[in-house]
């Protein structure tokens, strides 16, 4: 798969908790963004942070539980990722999604 030098970040802030589908929230959007061929997905565990709630999600030690943040950042072209966002708009209740405009330098699989 070829992308070209300008390319889209979509950023999705959510928590590790949040769920879509019986499955955990994160995976359920990466692996929508597979099915629908974008280029790839990364999702980023945080040690602590707050959103919209303004509630402290902290990792401790002594907690059996944890709902920290969560982060999901994929590039691609922006019509891609402009069809993929009604479809995680539904699935996100809590959380944030931004997009930015990036220089894509190289996108390769080494094989």
């Amino acid at each position: 798969m070829m992308l070209p030098k300008e390319g889209h970040l979509l950023r999705i802030f959510i928590g590790e908790s949040d769920k879509h589908e019986g499955m955990a929230l994160y995976e359920w959007i990466v692996r929508k963004a597979r099915e629908l061929g974008l280029a790839g997905a990364t999702v980023l565990r945080g040690i602590e942070g707050f959103g919209a709630h303004s509630r402290i999600h902290k990792a401790q030690i002594l907690r059996l539980s944890e709902d920290l943040p969560i982060l999901v950042e994929i590039v691609d072209t922006k019509e891609k990722i402009e069809h993929f966002l009604p479809l995680i708009d539904e699935a996100i209740k809590d959380g944030l999604v931004t997009l930015e405009n990036v220089e894509i330098r190289f996108y390769r699989s080494g094989s």
